[in-house]
């Protein structure tokens, strides 16, 4: 037997050999389990889950890492890999009281692409696999969510990553200095995230689609610290991390280390490659703002000129090659026209129409009013060759591409709306036309959306609470339903439905108490019976005793 720590959480189970999956007793969670040779292994495990649930992702990476190499195999190291990749964190629904995935790093990939989870499923037997299936469509699902939401949203220009609160929940000098950075660098016309203003109205749960925003937008990245501890806590250290992995595909993304109090050779390692910025530097507040002007400003620049002289650079090498691509459009030759136009872009990497029409064969479009009959949740907004459009063709060019996005999301909500039954789906085609409210009537959409949802949630009680009434002869269960029915007090024959269920319990009750008169009735028929059975036989002891006394005399 050995003992493992739940990776939901954290209660000791006892697992039987060669077990792969496993129902937790403490939080009733159903999980795969990883393959345990010998007591060491199973500490690595237990230290790295824990690591996982604390949300310290980076360090639970080296264990599940070093432990692959020892077993190549495993699918559960896999999958763990997969969970801190996308910072996933298990915390308790208190409407199901069941442990469901929250994401604090979202990634573009979808999870059903990554390859650490490919791997896990190749390496799963059946029961894991049904479990790895069923977990990671859930999270694809948060990931479009969040994807939505943030698509969404107006780049900025710096993030501002700072430690808000102390060990005992208070404000820290880091914040109140990263506060004043913050408008310091907003009066100088900069778009800024510093999360106490930034996500003030969100709640907690909804923080992860505005961080994902704003790390892929900004253009600077200036984590404050006064203590080295600061720099290394673990949603500090989670947003820098990930800005890192972002610069690592993004040269022109800047990093700026600020410290005060603290020697700078306490920087973390990853941050000490970087030039560093002291905070109690007589006049650190205007080199700071010098420095992010000039990185900002040339960016910017670059950004102008390309869009004046994109249409001003084809030569007629790129003008016949664009045509035979727009040919081989026509004729749905996609292969010929993804050919032809990157070898248009070895000419000229910002050739907008280049990029066009590598979407239209991606697509398989033929022209791009076809787009407006497509369906994608999210649009086509997240494709690289859309991106690389919206940055170098004109604004009537980008105007009317994003108006098909629209279409498509639109067609997308649609369809979701017109399948719809339950809550949940009426809600998430809610979210969609949300995310293009200004687009044609997708505002009376909304709230169309919302009404049927408050049906389907209506409808979906009522059903259940009926089906309790008609078949449920316990007390317990019918006040249930009777509080189901109370919320619902005004929809169909609620009401009746209420008296229905209290006359049941009425009749219940007196059966009841009727069944116990009747027994209670039964034990004393019974009690007289013994006791009678009791005297006659006293009765014939007595005789047979005085008989044989007789006898003797």
């Amino acid at each position: 037997m050995a003992i493992f720590k739940c990776k939901m959480c954290g209660g000791s189970l006892n697992i039987t050999n060669n077990a792969t999956i496993y129902e937790c007793e403490y939080c009733a969670t159903q999980q795969t389990l990883p393959k345990m040779d010998n007591e060491e292994t199973l500490n690595m495990i237990n230290r790295a889950n824990q690591l996982r649930q604390q949300c310290e992702f980076d360090k639970a990476i080296d264990i599940y890492e070093k432990l692959i190499t020892i077993n190549t195999d495993d699918a559960e190291l896999y999958w763990s890999l997969v969970l801190c990749r996308y910072g996933i964190e298990y915390v308790n629904d208190i409407t199901t009281n069941k442990r469901i995935p929250t994401c604090h790093r979202m990634q573009y990939k979808s999870i059903l692409n990554d390859a650490d989870y490919l791997e896990a499923v190749k390496y799963a037997d059946h029961t894991q696999k049904a479990i790895f299936d069923s977990e990671a469509k859930y999270i694809d699902k948060i990931q479009k969510e969040i994807l939505m939401i943030s698509n969404n949203e107006e780049p900025f220009d710096i993030f501002i990553c700072y430690k808000e609160s102390d060990e005992n929940g208070n404000r820290t000098i880091d914040s109140v200095l990263a506060q004043e950075l913050y408008y310091q660098l907003e009066n100088e016309g900069f778009k800024v995230f510093f999360s106490r203003i930034t996500l003030e109205n969100k709640l907690g749960t909804e923080y992860e689609p505005y961080i994902f925003a704003a790390l892929n937008s900004s253009k600077i990245m200036i984590v404050i610290g006064t203590k080295p501890e600061y720099f290394n806590s673990t949603w500090v250290q989670n947003e820098w991390s990930r800005y890192l992995m972002i610069m690592n595909n993004n040269k022109d993304r800047v990093i700026i280390p600020a410290y005060k109090d603290m020697n700078p050779y306490d920087l973390p390692c990853s941050l000490s490659l970087f030039q560093a910025q002291d905070m109690s530097k007589l006049g650190f507040m205007q080199d700071l703002i010098h420095g992010i002007k000039k990185i900002i400003k040339t960016d910017f620049n670059s950004k102008v000129i390309t869009e004046k002289n994109i249409t001003k650079v084809k030569n007629p090498n790129i003008t016949s090659l664009l045509k035979r691509a727009s040919l081989f459009i026509e004729d749905k030759d996609w292969k010929s026209a993804k050919e032809y136009c990157n070898r248009i872009l070895d000419i000229n990497p910002e050739c907008a129409e280049a990029y066009l029409y590598l979407l239209m064969s991606k697509l398989h479009v033929q022209n791009l009013q076809s787009l407006q009959s497509q369906k994608h949740q999210n649009g086509i907004s997240n494709d690289e060759n859309y991106k690389k459009v919206m940055r170098f063709a004109n604004n009537e060019i980008r105007t009317n591409l994003q108006t098909l996005n629209n279409h498509t999301i639109y067609n997308y909500a649609v369809d979701v709306l017109d399948k719809a039954q339950t809550e949940e789906e009426f809600i998430l085609a809610a979210n969609v036309f949300e995310s293009i409210k200004e687009f044609e009537d997708s505002n009376e959409k909304i709230q169309k959306c919302k009404q049927e949802a408050e049906i389907a949630r209506k409808d979906k009680i009522y059903i259940d609470a009926r089906d309790t009434l008609q078949k449920s002869s316990i007390c317990e269960d019918l006040e249930i339903a009777i509080q189901n029915f109370e919320s619902i007090k005004e929809y169909k024959d609620s009401k009746k439905c209420i008296e229905y269920c209290q006359k049941k319990i009425e009749d219940i009750k007196i059966k009841m108490e009727k069944e116990c008169e009747e027994l209670e009735q039964e034990l004393k028929c019974e009690s007289i019976k013994v006791t009678l059975l009791s005297i006659t036989v006293i009765i014939i002891l007595l005789i047979i005793i005085l008989t044989i006394k007789f006898a003797i005399n």
